[in-house]
């Protein structure tokens, strides 16, 4: 284990293989249930390589996924973890209206809380869509009681990104308890990277995250990571028709995943996000947009 005493919050976005953002032009929503569900398996599999590390995390969840995984999300909470909101179907934030993402969250944290019997406090939004179109989106989750987000990528990218947002934990609504908690980012020669998991932790070599985590706890506060329980199943179905950038970026190293996640979870210090949000209110920023 490095020797940080910073301790990184360690994140898991539960949805299934068919409900990521790369298919969503090539796989209709109304065609979900058609489909083989698989991430209750993965998920599984998860906890017990949790278990074998000694750590704790959140699972940000969707409530459709949880409608049909009721044992999954009872097996997440009894085993120390952290249950909290996806959204229901992984409908980006920025296509709703205010009126209509309040319905979304009430929705999904109604059946969360049926599932898993405890109270549903954190919120990331599906593909870090709160961004620079709809700020509003804070004054919403507030409104709803939540305590914390973590639903804001500050770089930029093709599919998501705020890159005028700070790097690290903000109020982004005066007068309220609410913390914001970005996905990590590092530096190098000035810009902004991606580092925060996913994709770019499956594609790139380990030591890119290593160097990138590092760099974060070198600065004295912790990195926020995340992978879904779709990229540990490399014997998921392949999607023929969707764009080849897309099926590059779903399908790569995805028999390799299992092993990296071990050797970073064994490199550094983890914990639940609402235990990360919790220790790092007293350092947010005021930034409101």
């Amino acid at each position: 284990m490095s020797d940080s005493k910073i301790v990184n919050g360690l994140s898991v976005d539960v949805e299934d293989w068919f409900q990521v953002g790369a298919f969503e032009t090539t796989i209709a929503r109304h065609d979900w249930d058609g489909l083989e569900l698989r991430v209750g398996d993965n998920v599984a599999r998860i906890l017990d390589l949790f278990d074998r590390s000694g750590v704790k995390a959140t699972f940000f969840t969707l409530g459709w996924v949880a409608e049909r995984n009721k044992a999954a999300m009872r097996a997440i909470v009894e085993r120390g973890h952290e249950l909290a909101s996806h959204g229901y179907d992984h409908t980006r934030v920025f296509t709703f209206s205010p009126a209509e993402f309040a319905e979304d969250l009430a929705k999904a944290r109604a059946i969360l809380e049926d599932a898993g019997g405890q109270a549903i406090t954190g919120y990331r939004a599906p593909s870090f869509s709160i961004d620079a179109r709809n700020p509003w989106a804070h004054e919403v989750l507030a409104e709803q009681g939540y305590t914390y987000s973590s639903s804001v990528a500050p770089v930029v990218h093709d599919h998501y990104g705020w890159r005028e947002a700070p790097r690290f934990a903000f109020n982004p609504v005066v007068d309220s308890e609410l913390v914001e908690i970005p996905v990590t980012t590092a530096i190098l020669r000035g810009k902004r990277l991606a580092a925060g998991g996913g994709g770019f932790f499956r594609v790139l070599p380990y030591g890119f995250s290593r160097w990138a985590i590092g760099q974060v706890n070198r600065e004295g506060r912790p990195a926020v990571f995340y992978f879904h329980p779709w990229e540990i199943d490399p014997d998921q179905p392949r999607v023929a028709g969707a764009p080849l950038r897309s099926r590059l970026r779903h399908y790569t190293n995805l028999a390799k995943m299992a092993d990296k996640l071990s050797v970073l979870l064994g490199d550094f210090a983890w914990d639940r996000m609402d235990a990360l949000a919790e220790r790092e209110k007293p350092f947010s920023l005021e930034w409101a947009a």
